[in-house]
């Protein structure tokens, strides 16, 4: 069976946030991957039809670079104090 999950890292032990199907001392194997959860994730941000919409853009890289510009500061900068407000 494969299966995703959420958890939680906590005193040294990873804690499903849903009961599982195991048996006591059941060995699995686990991936790690510790980008945020949906919610967190660019995706959750637009809904399918604004998705579907965007796919249609005609947005040309000189237009790109002209919106990126008038950003102060560096762009990583800014993304980190966006992270940071939330």
């Amino acid at each position: 069976m494969e299966r995703k999950l959420q958890a939680v890292y906590k005193d040294g032990v990873l804690q499903p946030l849903e009961a599982l199907p195991l048996e006591e001392r059941q060995q699995v194997t686990v991936t790690i991957n510790d980008t945020p959860a949906n919610g967190q994730d660019i995706a959750g941000y637009f809904t399918p039809e604004e998705w579907a919409e965007a796919a249609h853009d005609d947005i040309s890289l000189d237009e790109v670079g002209r919106a990126l510009s008038t950003i102060s500061g560096s762009l990583s900068e800014a993304v980190i104090a966006l992270r940071q407000e939330r």
